[in-house]
């Protein structure tokens, strides 16, 4: 049976090697594009649109202004320039006239770029020994294409080695006529007029052969909708049923403990915080078993809000424990938790892996007890000799810190704990409820009163004496700094000062009467340990550093940052780098140091112009990517073809609410207004399966 006569809800089956124009060849190239049959062809949608539409003639082109044009390379060549800088230049005609077209450092272009071809071009018109075309953005057409290029928007699409996105055009344009009806309208009527997005049909049609720009975004703002919907279906109904699953302690709120430690706060909570721990408690209240992530900014108020639920399960008569990433963060857990919880008359018991034998001892025997404790250490919690009699509350600091086997290990511990992970990297709340939907989400986007903000400057190569001599003003005053460099040891492939060379250059020079160390990842546990102790109990006054102290203690007494090669970090990074300093009551600054290019200090700007980590983390992931920020994927998340949760972010909420109202009503989606989004659930995602199974 052929593609043609096929029925047409198994047209969409094709594999991709039996339709016409591909071949085992491109078949294979189509494979390495995640294409393996036709519905996948369907939905292979253009990366970006070239706008033919207003292809100017090339004589009418006037100096300093925008333009798109298309024209035929009748003259290549690579000119090189004094500074030994090598461009690569093609003229190119129209009907009307030439312009020459200039693309500086790229020499390459020499060997894709033929007399002949003809490129659709975008960019600035300049002067320079004549008029100039600076492209933007390029598209070469091929031979002999302007004629059906102009008056078009041009689809590019993702393309690989063997099949450009010519070709891929060429055959998607051969198939889109017999493949798009074949492709039933899923989503209830209710819902999609809600959206005010296209029908599937007419979205397919627009994104594959588009009027305009502005049709071709409307086209695939309804498949990055349905991607968004589909996954929050399957994440708000995976939590659904581990929530049946998951039966744990029903806390009873008494108000003893937890109004007592409200009462002796010498300052208030925020509104975040108070919303926080209500979520908290209601959930440490029901019969189900709390697994909730808490996410909130540097200095935010994490950990009074992990101490509310402390207490909570204290006065229920459990067990509480809280785990830190280091010793040190753990001991500072300590100190706080012991400071807050002495007018209550409660005694924290500290655990780490250096406390000596008799020390661990003791400890073990007060977790085996029956009675109510608050246990607080690192790892060492979790090891086979710590158990527990009553653990009712597992709290997890810093929770991308930890091995997933880490912190399911403590969440078994005592039975069925109720789990609180706590990060500081925030992330924009939709993107949180669409990565993490598998755990409830609460978010801390206040800072407490009495913080005092962080003064942050960028500062060129020009400026360094200045900014030694500024630093060297704040240790006078006595007060302590951070020097922070991206890499440990420099080397001959990139161009970069280390930290080794600049703690040696520093403490010998302009700081050599200053107390000096150097911390980086190479030393051992103890030894960063201990010069972490010494920084924060005022033995030292100056810390060169790598990136290690991104995640550390407090020291209120520090109160400047200088970061070295700024651009070499992550915009989110730099900012938990900065919320080292600004924990005491003495202003603070940060100053990023280097010579930057334009668009690096574009990007910079960010974090110099605010100190929202969520608006930061926000312009990282747009400018980065989820991928460089996370890692790797998501556990049990599809992964997005056509949606980006970042740039997409109103429509992830639209998809969300939706997704919520869904199943509320119909949590299988069994019903016959939703069984074809039902099916098209099972048939894109193998997981769907189980969780939408009737009956």
């Amino acid at each position: 049976m052929t593609p043609a006569s096929r029925p047409p809800t198994r047209i969409l089956d094709t594999p991709i090697t039996f339709l016409k124009g591909v071949g085992e060849r491109r078949a294979e190239a189509f494979r390495r594009l995640g294409v393996l049959n036709a519905r996948d062809l369907l939905l292979h949608i253009p990366h970006r649109y070239e706008d033919a539409s207003t292809v100017r003639a090339i004589n009418a082109l006037r100096i300093g202004e925008d333009a798109t044009v298309i024209g035929t390379v009748i003259s290549k060549g690579v000119l090189p320039t004094r500074k030994g800088l090598r461009i690569f230049q093609a003229v190119v005609q129209d009907t009307s006239g030439f312009i020459e077209v200039s693309w500086p450092g790229q020499p390459f272009l020499d060997r894709s770029i033929n007399k002949g071809d003809v490129l659709l071009l975008s960019g600035t018109v300049r002067f320079y020994h004549g008029r100039q075309l600076m492209p933007r953005e390029w598209v070469n057409l091929g031979a002999d294409d302007s004629g059906t290029a102009e008056g078009r928007v041009l689809a590019v699409y993702p393309a690989t080695e063997g099949l450009s996105f010519k070709m891929i055009r060429s055959i998607i344009d051969k198939h889109l006529d017999a493949l798009v009806p074949a492709v039933d309208e899923y989503l209830p009527a209710d819902l999609l007029h809600a959206t005010g997005l296209p029908g599937i049909q007419d979205a397919l049609r627009r994104v594959h052969r588009p009027a305009s720009v502005a049709e071709a975004i409307s086209g695939r703002n309804r498949l990055a909708y349905d991607e968004l919907l589909c996954v929050h279906l399957l994440q708000r109904r995976a939590n659904a049923i581990a929530r049946q699953a998951r039966r744990g302690i029903a806390f009873t709120n008494r108000r003893e403990l937890t109004s007592k430690l409200k009462s002796s706060l010498p300052w208030e909570l925020t509104g975040a915080q108070v919303r926080a721990t209500r979520e908290i408690v209601a959930d440490m209240t029901s019969p189900q078993r709390m697994h909730r992530l808490l996410q909130g900014d540097v200095g935010s108020g994490k950990t009074i809000v992990a101490l509310f639920a402390c207490c909570l399960a204290l006065e229920n008569g459990y067990q509480a424990a809280v785990m830190a990433p280091t010793e040190l963060l753990a001991e500072q857990h300590f100190r706080t938790f012991s400071r807050l919880l002495a007018p209550l008359g409660v005694e924290p018991v500290l655990v780490t892996g250096s406390m000596t034998a008799k020390a661990r001892r003791a400890a073990a025997a007060r977790l085996a007890e029956a009675g109510p404790v608050l246990a607080v250490g690192t790892h060492a919690l979790v090891q086979e000799g710590t158990m527990f009699a009553n653990l009712g509350l597992a709290v997890i600091d810093e929770q991308h810190r930890f091995g997933v086997e880490q912190r399911a290990t403590l969440g078994e511990k005592g039975g069925a704990p109720d789990v609180l992970l706590m990060s500081a990297t925030p992330i924009p709340r939709s993107l949180a409820l669409t990565l993490y939907g598998d755990l409830d989400v609460s978010v801390l986007d206040e800072r407490p009163p009495g913080r005092q903000p962080i003064t942050t400057a960028l500062r060129g190569e020009s400026a360094r004496d200045k900014v030694f001599e500024f630093v060297e003003g704040q240790l006078a005053a006595g007060r302590q700094a951070y020097l922070v460099y991206p890499i440990i040891e420099e080397s001959d492939k990139i161009a970069l000062k280390a930290a080794t060379t600049a703690y040696e250059a520093l403490a010998s020079g302009p700081f050599a009467h200053r107390r000096v160390a150097l911390l980086h990842g190479r030393l051992s546990g103890d030894e960063k340990d201990a010069i972490m102790r010494s920084f924060r109990d005022g033995e030292l006054d100056l810390l060169v550093s790598t990136t290690v102290i991104e995640v550390g203690i407090d020291v209120p007494n520090a109160t400047v940052m200088v970061i070295e090669h700024p651009e070499r970090f992550g915009l989110s990074q730099l900012h938990q780098l900065r919320g080292r300093v600004g924990r005491g009551a003495e202003e603070s600054f940060c100053i990023l140091l280097g010579d930057q290019g334009a668009e690096s200090r574009e990007r910079l700007r960010h974090v110099v112009d605010t100190e929202d980590g969520f608006e930061i983390a926000r312009a990282d992931l747009r400018l980065r990517g989820m991928g460089d920020l996370f890692g790797k994927q998501q556990s049990g998340l599809p992964t997005f073809r056509i949606a980006d949760p970042v740039r997409d972010e109103e429509l992830s909420e639209m998809a969300r609410a939706a997704a919520e109202r869904l199943l509320a009503g119909d949590s299988t989606l069994s019903s016959a207004a939703n069984r074809g989004l039902q099916k098209t659930l099972t048939g894109r995602y193998g997981r769907a399966l189980e969780l939408f199974r009737v009956g």
